[in-house]
């Protein structure tokens, strides 16, 4: 069976999947600005609680879009949080 030619409406279709990806902010800036040096607040519970999963899990940087310098500063300050019974170990 021969192969039967693309008509000009699939190749567009196969076109406008390609999309450039939008950059994720970092929800740690203030105003815009990083802070330096990098620092959260153990005690911004609320902030926090944006940063952890409902199991309680720290969420990855992939999906929160923090930078690697933010990411770190959020990880201390959840487990300092957590030791210091502001923020639960474990979920639901």
């Amino acid at each position: 069976m021969p192969a039967r030619p693309m008509s000009s409406r699939s190749r567009a279709r196969k076109r406008s999947r390609v999309r450039s990806r939008a950059k994720k902010k970092d929800p740690i800036f203030v105003d815009g600005h990083r802070p330096r040096p990098m620092y959260v607040d153990y005690k911004d519970v609320e902030l926090l609680k944006k940063m952890i999963n409902r199991q309680g899990r720290i969420v990855g940087r992939r999906k929160s879009g923090c930078t690697a310098v933010s990411q770190h500063a959020v990880t201390a300050a959840v487990k300092r949080a957590r030791y210091m019974a502001l923020l639960p170990y474990v979920g639901d």
